[in-house]
């Protein structure tokens, strides 16, 4: 089965909304969303909560996807954004889970889970992450925590939901560190994900579903990474920041 493969920028706590718009304006100049669809290669971006609306308004038919949401359609949640708000401003992707939310603020994977259960029913894309810790890596607990990071994470969720649904493996010490899981590592562990797809929904959803590799991802790294059976794109982060570098990738792909 042929599967497209999906770019997606996490810009994390960068760009203004100035930044961002200028961004969206050099990508729509050198034609990359459309370039990329003619090979099967989908682009995409995820902003700030405070430059969505304007990326989105500009984005020229880039897929634009918040960081994270909360999974409640509104109440006492001070600095959280909901479902309901992003789609206000036309928004229907969300990552979820990154190591940086685990990391820095406890994020759990059942608390992914009842994020990912309410953004599939609200008909939005969800790009999951999962990945392990230097620690648990030296500790060969690689496939146990990526185990339960899917099982506990996809939950409850029918074999219609996860169509919504992309996961994206990012071994922990490997972002923002300049240190590569080789495309031996990433595939091993992208198809051990595709394989506990299977076991809980299905073949055909396992063919179906995309499994990007993150993790100091570059323009000088990104085809070996793609030209595995199991790696369906990247979640990027660095290098998606500039327009210049963001079109090396797609070029890269190629």
């Amino acid at each position: 089965m042929t599967r497209k493969i999906l770019l997606m920028g996490n810009w994390k706590m960068n760009h203004t909304i100035e930044e961002a718009i200028d961004f969206c304006e050099k990508i729509k100049e050198e034609g990359l969303v459309r370039q990329g669809k003619s090979r099967g290669i989908l682009l995409g971006v995820a902003p700030s909560y405070l430059s969505l609306q304007q990326v989105k308004r500009h984005a020229h038919g880039l897929i634009v996807a918040a960081q994270d949401c909360h999974y409640e359609d509104h109440g006492a949640y001070t600095s959280n954004v909901s479902i309901p708000m992003l789609e206000e401003v036309g928004v229907n992707w969300s990552i979820i889970g990154h190591s940086e939310k685990r990391t820095y603020e406890g994020e759990t994977s059942f608390t992914c889970n009842r994020k990912i259960r309410a953004l599939v029913a609200h008909d939005f894309h969800v790009v999951y992450c999962v990945g392990e810790t230097l620690k648990e890596y030296e500790a060969g607990l690689t496939k146990d925590v990526v185990e339960e990071q899917i099982r506990t994470g996809l939950m409850h969720l029918t074999k219609e939901d996860i169509a919504n649904v992309v996961i994206a493996y990012e071994p922990v010490w490997s972002i923002g560190t300049g240190k590569n899981a080789s495309a031996e590592i990433a595939e091993d562990i992208c198809h051990f994900i595709r394989t506990l797809i299977e076991e809980q929904f299905g073949k055909v959803a396992a063919g179906k579903i995309l499994i990007l590799y993150g993790g100091s991802v570059k323009p000088n790294n990104i085809h070996e990474y793609i030209s595995q059976e199991d790696v369906d794109g990247a979640l990027v982060g660095g290098a998606s920041l500039k327009s210049e570098s963001f079109k090396e990738l797609l070029v890269n792909c190629y």
